[in-house]
């Protein structure tokens, strides 16, 4: 409801076509019409179109921009003047804690389990630690865990500087009021936080949580038949690009860097050019790793990159102005989504202390699910002021 009010179209008058995500929901016995179903009240109520066809999306923690990627190739193709992406997921459950277990462990190969333990095992050795699942977390805690050892023995990567990565986030969460952490946290106070696995303490990882985002989607030609203040605030897509997960050896590089590089090539644009992104930070190493994907830093770099305070709001690549997803929290289905309305904000100017200066190019990197130590779909999306 907030978005298509804020695109000027109260009931969604003009939406043609939507893409609805979510993953969860086949814990509580939903599945297959997933967002047939959560819009049956607001048709019925006359919030939302009748007969708008719906199509749900699911790919893991990518699902959001998987939603986005799809709506806007609606509109490029010419099939669709208007469309909507939205992503929905109600992941905590305090009654039945192992129903939230159970849609994490959907994001993994569940038919050939001893091929990624076999694979894992193996990569452990590589970084000097040991691959031990444990009941208190999601097991991609662990494979964010043994590629951070490993960067942490290739390129002396150390422990603080995730610490720094997430106090960063902690303290832009504070400032965010749709964030689901509201709280400063220094770096020690970040390190001493409970241990998860080596080396994540708990506020270096993404918590559980519920939520949801929408954006909705036109061409050019409806925008110039939307009121000035709509037009006026208009993000533009620049692009959006996708790669697909494989097995691969730690030292290759991770896909989205490929996904990147797609991305940079269709704006016609370099990492250089970048005022602010939002990245998948589901632990604070996945914020120093990005950042060497992404092109913001050299391979190794990432570390000392927001060591010296370069990924902050006032430094020379802001990364995760939101609180990212370790403060932000990750509901899972809405993750994407809830990135790229960040960074609309940004570039709208209208994110208050959390503003970058003269933000006219904005990232998204989104990626969901494993595949090895890749995941198994990313996306990287451009918005232009």
């Amino acid at each position: 409801m907030g978005a298509i009010a804020d695109a000027g179209i109260a009931k969604g008058e003009g939406i043609e076509f939507a893409y609805f995500t979510n993953c969860g929901m086949w814990v509580d016995n939903q599945a297959c019409i997933r967002g047939q179903v959560c819009f049956t009240p607001l048709v019925r109520e006359g919030l939302f179109p009748e007969r708008v066809p719906m199509i749900n999306v699911e790919g893991g923690c990518a699902s959001g921009q998987m939603a986005l990627h799809s709506a806007w190739k609606d509109i490029l193709s010419g099939q669709s003047e208007m469309t909507l992406a939205i992503g929905v997921e109600k992941l905590y459950n305090p009654d039945h804690p192992e129903k939230t277990m159970n849609a994490y462990q959907a994001g993994i190969d569940n038919f050939d389990l001893a091929d990624w333990e076999d694979y894992y095992t193996k990569a452990a050795a590589k970084g000097g630690v040991k691959f031990e699942p444990g009941p208190n977390r999601t097991i991609f805690m662990d494979t964010y865990a043994l590629q951070a050892a490993y960067h942490m023995r290739k390129y002396g990567t150390t422990q603080r500087q995730f610490a720094i990565a997430a106090a960063k986030n902690h303290s832009n969460g504070a400032k965010n009021p749709k964030s689901q952490y509201k709280f400063n946290l220094t770096p020690e106070q970040v390190l001493a936080d409970r241990p998860v696995t080596f080396p994540f303490t708990r506020a270096m990882c993404a918590p559980v949580g519920d939520g949801a985002a929408a954006l909705v989607l036109c061409s050019s030609e409806k925008l110039r038949e939307m009121p000035a203040p709509v037009q006026e605030r208009a993000v533009r897509v620049k692009a959006s690009a996708m790669t697909g997960g494989k097995f691969r050896d730690l030292d290759e590089p991770g896909l989205s860097r490929l996904a990147a590089k797609k991305a940079y090539a269709m704006a016609g644009i370099g990492p250089a050019d970048i005022d602010v992104a939002e990245v998948h930070d589901a632990t604070a190493f996945c914020e120093i790793y990005q950042a060497e994907m992404l092109g913001f830093c050299e391979e190794g770099q990432g570390g000392k990159l927001v060591e010296a305070g370069e990924t902050a709001i006032d430094g020379r690549i802001p990364i995760n102005t939101s609180g990212g997803l370790v403060s932000k929290g990750h509901p899972v289905g809405a993750t994407g989504l809830s990135m790229l309305a960040e960074l609309a904000t940004q570039l709208r100017g209208e994110a208050g202390e959390r503003q970058v200066k003269g933000a006219a190019l904005a990232l998204a990197e989104n990626a969901g699910g494993v595949i090895g130590f890749d995941e198994a779909a990313c996306s990287v999306v451009i918005l232009e002021k």
